[in-house]
C-alpha cells in the first residue's frame, strides 16, 4: 500500500460491503435477558476499517447498500462526519432493512453477539451498482468475507475485485468470518478461498483460515504454502492473546506479541486492528511496526465499550507502543 496527498489517487482505501448497527449493551456482567438499555453505533467490518483509516488520517471511501429508514441515514452521516467518502452508498429501494447486531457483555471473557439479518440491505448491493471509475481512484480495495455470503452482494464484490485488478489497484480480504450469514462450511470455503487467491494481502485469525481452507486445526505453514502458490504478497494471521504473524512471499516471518490492557469486550478487535495495519502500511511502514500498530489499535479497542466510536487516533496507538517500550525497559 502507498499513500499521501501528493500522488495522483483520490483515495487511500476504498471498502466494500457490510454497514450496520451496533446496539452495545449498557449493563455489563449479566446476560442479554436481564439488559433494558442499549447504546448505538455503527457497526460491520469494513464500515468499520473505513472510519478507523480516514480517523488515523487516511483518504477513504465506501461502497455500500443502506435501507431507505432512520438506521441507514445514521449510518451514512456517521461515515460522513467521520471523513468517509460516501458517493458511493446505494439507497436500497426495495424494502431491505438495516442490519442490526446486539452485543452483550458478560464478561471481559465472555461476549456474544446476536444478529438481525434477513433481507439485510448490505447484502443486495448489485454487480451493476460497483463503479469501475471510483475504484480506480484507489491505491487499495477493501473486501471482507460476510459480503459474499449471498447474491447479488457476492457478485457485486466479486466484479469490484476484477475492476480492481484491471486496474492495478490492491486488494485487501479481510476474512470477517460470521457463521450466521452462510449456508454451509463448503459454500463459504468456495467463496472465501476463491477471494483468497485473488487478493494481496489476506488478514483474519487463526480460526478463520480453517473456515477459508474447511478444516479444524491447520497450521500457518499449511495456510501459507497453499495461498502463496497464488496471488497474495503478505498474509496475516491472528493468534488472539498470542499475537500475530506476517508471512511474505519472500519467506519472512515477522511475529507481533498482543499488547496487554484491561479488557471489557472481545467484539471490535479485528476491525481496529486492520485499519491500524493498513494505516502503518500507507505510511511505508515496515511490516512488523504495521504489525505493532493493528496490535496496539486493537487492545484499545476491546478495551472500550464500542466498536466504531473506540478505533483510535495515531496518537493513541503510538503511546501504547512507547509505554510498552518503556516497561519493558
Amino acid at each position: 500500500m502507498s499513500g499521501g496527498a501528493a500522488d495522483d489517487k483520490r483515495f487511500d482505501l476504498i471498502a466494500i460491503g457490510r454497514a450496520c448497527i451496533d446496539l452495545n449493551a449498557v449493563e455489563y456482567n449479566r446476560p442479554m435477558e436481564e439488559i433494558m438499555n442499549f447504546t448505538k453505533y455503527v457497526g460491520g467490518s469494513p464500515a468499520n476499517i473505513a472510519i478507523g483509516v480516514s480517523r488515523l488520517g487516511l483518504r477513504a471511501g465506501f461502497i455500500g447498500k443502506l435501507a431507505d429508514d432512520q438506521h441507514g441515514r445514521f449510518i451514512k452521516k456517521y461515515l460522513s462526519d467521520a471523513g468517509v467518502d460516501t458517493s458511493q452508498l446505494i439507497v436500497d429501494r426495495e424494502g431491505h432493512k438495516t442490519g442490526l447486531a446486539f452485543t452483550e457483555i458478560k464478561s471481559p471473557e465472555e461476549c456474544s453477539i446476536l444478529m438481525y439479518r434477513d433481507l439485510a440491505a448490505d447484502l443486495y448491493l448489485k454487480p451493476e451498482e460497483v463503479s469501475e471509475s471510483y475504484i480506480t481512484q484507489a491505491h487499495t480495495l477493501l473486501v471482507s468475507g460476510t459480503a459474499l455470503a449471498q447474491s447479488p452482494s457476492r457478485e457485486a464484490v466479486l466484479k469490484a475485485i476484477q475492476f480492481a485488478k484491471r486496474q492495478g489497484v490492491k486488494v485487501v480480504f479481510e476474512l470477517d468470518y460470521r457463521p450466521y450469514t452462510w449456508k454451509s462450511a463448503e459454500e463459504t470455503a468456495i467463496y472465501y478461498s476463491l477471494v483468497a487467491e485473488q487478493s494481496d494481502i489476506v488478514i483474519g485469525t487463526r480460526d478463520e483460515y480453517d473456515v477459508l481452507e474447511n478444516k479444524a486445526g491447520g497450521s500457518n505453514e499449511g495456510t501459507t504454502g497453499y495461498l502463496f502458490r497464488h496471488k497474495p504478497e503478505l498474509i496475516v494471521i491472528k493468534h488472539g492473546v498470542d499475537g500475530s504473524y506476517a508471512y511474505t512471499r519472500a519467506g519472512d516471518v515477522i511475529r507481533a506479541h498482543a499488547y496487554r490492557t484491561k479488557v471489557l469486550k472481545t467484539f471490535g478487535a479485528g476491525d481496529s486492528y486492520a485499519s491500524a495495519f493498513l494505516y502503518a502500511l500507507a505510511q511505508g511502514k515496515d511490516i512488523e511496526t504495521a504489525l505493532k500498530y493493528g496490535s496496539a489499535s486493537a487492545s484499545i479497542v476491546v478495551s472500550r465499550h464500542s466498536s466504531s466510536d473506540a478505533l483510535p487516533q495515531v496518537e493513541d496507538i503510538e503511546a501504547v507502543i512507547a509505554g510498552h517500550l518503556i516497561a519493558n525497559g
